[in-house]
């Protein structure tokens, strides 16, 4: 039971943030149509959305044909991530289209800089080949 409370709360955090920022496809999407096509960021945003849909959608099915989803958890997940983008969408319609710009910028740079340092932390480790059972 705390595994699903556990996934919800995720769900219900994905879900604002993926709303709120834009994420997903849009990490690519967003600064692309805002800086190579001059979109608001608002708009930018959902755009993204709205194109990742469809998107999402047609890997759904293909993952469920191969045995990929966990029905049980993704259910609870996604309706609790449904909750979380209402919620996210409403924030970042409040804010002003050049501070959400800035937080996108924020929220990507801090992603690059966890993966970088998982991926230096990766490579630092010695290769040491485990010892027999």
């Amino acid at each position: 039971m705390l595994e699903i409370i556990a996934l919800i709360v995720l769900g219900l955090f994905a879900g604002a943030i993926a709303a709120s920022l834009g994420l997903g496809g849009g990490i690519i999407f967003v600064p692309a149509l805002v800086v190579l096509f001059g979109f608001d960021q608002h708009i930018a945003q959902g755009t993204s959305l709205a194109v990742i849909f469809p998107t999402a959608i047609v890997a759904t099915i293909a993952h469920t044909r191969r045995g990929n989803v966990r029905w049980p958890l993704a259910i609870p997940i996604g309706l609790a991530g449904i909750i979380g983008a209402v919620f996210g969408a409403q924030i970042a319609l409040r804010l002003d289209p050049d501070l959400l710009r800035r937080m996108f910028g924020i929220f990507l740079l801090l992603l690059a800089s966890r993966m970088a340092w998982r991926a230096w932390r990766i490579n630092d480790r010695p290769n040491v080949e485990p010892e027999p059972s």
